[in-house]
Order: C-alpha cells, then structure tokens, then sequence
C-alpha cells in the first residue's frame, strides 16, 4: 500500500486538558490541630490551538496520528498549594487550511501566518476547601472537581494559498509550465493523471513574486466526482487568476483547443464561485509542428471571446516570459485591492445549553430535564461520594432558582430530574423543601439535610406542632418534655393540666407547669 505524501483532509479527534481536582485539607500545627481549611485549587487544563505555520504544507502529520489531547492540570495540595496550569497543545497547520465540525459546519478559515483558534477550551480547575469558605461555611469538608475539557471532531480541509491556478486536462502540460516557471519538480510524464497531488511553485517576473499551483487530473464531469480534479478544484479557490493550459498537440481524436476550453469552463461553473476570476489561455506544445499550426488556427476565435492568448511551449521555453509577465500585472493589481491579513485568535465557545437565559426545565418522557451553563457546571464540578458537597450543589441549585421552578411547573416529591446532556445527565429525586444557605454541624463529609430520618430534626418538627396546644405559663422546654415521656411522634392533643396531661398530678396541679428554661437548649 502507497503511503501518501500529500494530505490535503482529514478528520481529527481533539480533547482538551481536564482541570485539576481541588483538595479538602486541614492546617493542623503543634499546639493547634484546627487551623482552619488550606486546600489549594486545581490548575486548568490545557487547551488545543490550531495555529498557521508557513512552513506547513500538507497535513499529513495528522492523517497517521488523528487523535490529539492537551495536558490535563494538576491537583491541588495542602498549604494553599494550587495545582499547575496543564500545557496548552499547539497543532500547525497549512495557510488557507478551512476548519469544520463532524456535521460539516465550517468554523474558521486560517488564512495569515499566526493566525490561531482555539478549538478546544481545556476545563477549569476545582476549588478547594479554601476557596470555599465563607460566613457560613467555615470549615468545608469537601473540595470541587475539576471540569473535563472539550472533546470533539473537527474535518481540516486545505485550500492552497496560490495567486494563480493553471486548470486544463490531464497531459496538457501543467506539470511541465511549473517546472519551466519555477524550481518546482513535479513528476512530468506523456499519460493521463501523472499528477496526482496539487503542485506548488514560485514564480518571480520582474519586483513580483507569486505563487502557481495546478489542478490534477481535471476532466469533464469533474465537478460531479469523476477523474480527480473534483477532489483539487478547492485548491484555486483563493487564486487572483486563472491559466487555462490548453494541448494544441493532443493525439486523441475529436479534441480541439476550443472545445477543451469549453468543457473546462463548464466544470468551473459547475462548481461554483470562480466566475469573478480573470482568465488567461495558454496554448501549449507550440514546438510541434501541428500543435503551432493548430495554435494559429484558433487564436483569433478565442480573442473574440475577450480573452488573452499565448502561444507557448513548456519544453522550448518560447512564450514564457510574456506569460509569466502577464500573470504578476494580474497578481500585482490583485494585491493593491486586497487589504492586508492579519494574524488573528479566534476562540471557539460553544452557545450556551438554555439559550439565553441562566437555565431551562422542561417536562420530557424521562422526567424534567434542566439545561443551562451554571446547573450543568456544578454537576460536573460535584463529588457525589461526599453529603456535604451533594447538599452544597443543592444550596447552589436553590440559590439559582431550579428548585422554585420545578414547583411552579407542577414538580411533585420524588419525580425524577435530570441535569445535563442528555447523553450524560446525573439523574435525582425531587426532594423540595430543603433547608440551604447554613452549615449544617455534623461529622466532616456529611451533611445532615441529605438524611431521610433525623431523630433531632422529627423530635423538633414534633415540638413545633405542640407549640400550639401548650399551656399559658408552659415553656418549650415544658413541651419537649412532655413529648420525650409520652414518646409522642405528632401534634400534642391534649389539653394542658387535663388528666390526658402525662405530667398531671392531682395532688400538685402546679408540677405540669414546672420547668426550666435552660431545657430549650437541649430540644
């Protein structure tokens, strides 16, 4: 199997760097084993950089190697010790190389030496527990995760960077004008698609200097696939002007200059977009004798049709100069009228999930399915092997509103809900109603708002419903009392001082009111 040495597209699968982990870290000294949280944060990934490099001339390098991946960032440490950046991953690439998605979406077209996208945005780095900090979170036990960075397939597709493109069919002598114009060497031979790759050459005429590429292989019915030219046509997309190189010495039979300029004025049109391009027709292979004879025969024919003719011979040398004259006034006025490229960064940022707005719910046959840039970020940045930062993604998530409106669009306990891609979305149980924004005291790692029975929070949701029914001098400390001997689970019903009351007592009817205030504390 040939191994090619021209690639001029591809398909690439790119990945960006993941962003490092914060860490929960303690500072702990003699004499002071809590000094509160030092852990660092984690360092971003590195993205992936397309970027033009003169010197690049064919994207061969990826068609052996088509997955490339940035640096992930490093994890945080103790001591306030951040993670390190994750290197950013720089691909060259052709001048005139055209970037599209999978879908064929065409994103930028790198033109200028310098010119550079970033394709992929390498994640963000988690925070750590000091970053997290606050008023009322004063000691967190958790950390956040570092977000995975941009994945996805691009098509690079070259379009050569040419000032003029000679088109014409195969054997007509392209090969051969190049190598006569310039110090290109391409393979020449007398039979039909020798080239097989688009040549490059630079061509000098006096104080301009250009550049001149041929089109392979181009044959009627190029523009539908046939022969090669349909797979090289975008390579004189950009070109200033065409040559149409026309074999005046064709063995075959039924050819003539005329018509072979026709056909190939016909393919261009067929594939579009070079109708503005000014032509010129090179009548080549003068040095036989039937191709000179043949040459004066339709010479006149063709300045009719406005055209500019030369007579010339690739072998010979004779005719040359007029041509490549002629090719750098057109190159030269082309350039006079073009503004001057400059390098540019284009950052790719994908559009936001929710569309405008800071997030979206939305009823769907696997449940409500919330999208947006910030509900989806915490998601990925949350450990779910730790209750407290599960209950801080919740304090974050009501905070923004989420829950408030899954209520007001008809959100019932215990419906499921999804968050995120709906190829990857982390999937919960409604449960409104949570308490947000305190901490909540309780071993490191946990959060006691995430348990389903909480013996203190049932006996205070009990004290609250005997609030009520208490009596006119019973403090609440009276009624935790009442229902921690009564083993009560509900409202207390009873009526104060009524024989119902467990702490009545006939002989002392004052001792069901008797109780301390410091009681209360202990509810």
């Amino acid at each position: 199997m040939a191994v090619p040495t021209f690639v001029d597209e591809v398909r690439l699968h790119i990945a960006a760097g993941r962003g490092g982990n914060g860490v929960a870290s303690v500072h702990r000294e003699k004499f002071k084993p809590l000094g509160g949280p030092d852990g660092g944060n984690g360092g971003p990934g590195g993205s992936v950089i397309l970027r033009v490099d003169p010197s690049v001339t064919t994207l061969i390098d990826y068609h052996h190697s088509p997955r490339r991946s940035a640096e992930s960032g490093g994890h945080g440490a103790g001591s306030h010790k951040n993670g390190g950046h994750g290197s950013d991953l720089v691909l060259p690439v052709p001048d005139g190389t055209v970037v599209a998605d999978a879908k064929g979406n065409v994103l930028a077209d790198l033109v200028g030496a310098g010119t550079e996208m970033v394709i992929a945005q390498g994640g963000r780095g988690g925070l750590g527990n000091a970053a997290l900090a606050s008023a009322k979170r004063k000691a967190p036990g958790f950390a956040l995760l570092g977000e995975p960075g941009d994945e996805l397939e691009i098509r690079l597709e070259l379009k050569v960077v040419a000032d003029i493109g000679l088109v014409g069919f195969p054997s007509a002598g392209k090969s051969s004008l190049i190598a006569a114009i310039s110090r290109a060497r391409p393979k020449i031979a007398d039979y039909p698609f020798t080239t097989l790759v688009p040549n490059l050459g630079v061509v000098r005429a006096g104080d301009t200097t250009f550049t001149v590429a041929d089109v392979p292989g181009l044959i009627e019915g190029a523009a539908e696939g046939r022969g090669l030219g349909h797979e090289f046509l975008r390579h004189i997309e950009r070109c200033a002007a065409l040559v149409h190189v026309v074999d005046t010495a064709s063995i075959e039979p039924g050819r003539n200059p005329v018509e072979d300029l026709e056909i190939m004025e016909n393919e261009l049109a067929r594939y579009g977009g070079l109708e503005d391009r000014p032509r010129l027709v090179a009548l080549n292979k003068i040095d036989v004798p039937d191709g000179r004879d043949i040459a004066s025969f339709v010479i006149d024919e063709l300045e009719e049709k406005g055209l500019r003719v030369f007579q010339v011979s690739a072998a010979s040398g004779e005719g040359m100069r007029e041509l490549t004259f002629a090719m750098a006034e057109i190159v030269s006025r082309a350039r006079a009228d073009k503004p001057v490229v400059q390098a540019e960064r284009i950052i790719l940022r994908p559009g936001s999930a929710d569309g405008d707005g800071e997030f979206s719910v939305k009823l769907t046959g696997d449940g409500w399915r919330v999208r947006g840039e910030k509900p989806e970020r915490w998601v990925r940045q949350t450990d779910f092997g730790n209750e407290e930062a599960v209950g801080f993604l919740a304090d974050r998530l009501n905070r923004l509103g989420v829950e408030k409106k899954l209520v007001e669009l008809g959100a019932n306990e215990g419906d499921t809900v999804l968050i995120g891609d709906p190829d990857n979305a982390v999937v919960f149980d409604f449960k409104p109603g949570i308490e947000a924004g305190a901490e909540m005291l309780g071993r490191r790692g946990e959060d006691e708002r995430l348990r389903e029975e909480r013996p203190s929070a049932t006996r205070r949701r009990d004290i609250e419903e005997g609030m009520p029914h208490r009596g006119e001098n019973e403090t609440r400390a009276d009624v935790a009392r009442k229902i921690t001997r009564g083993g009560h689970s509900g409202p207390v019903s009873y009526e104060v001082g009524s024989a119902e009351d467990p702490d009545w007592n006939e002989s002392d009817p004052d001792a069901a009111s008797d109780g301390s205030e410091s009681g209360d504390s202990q509810a």
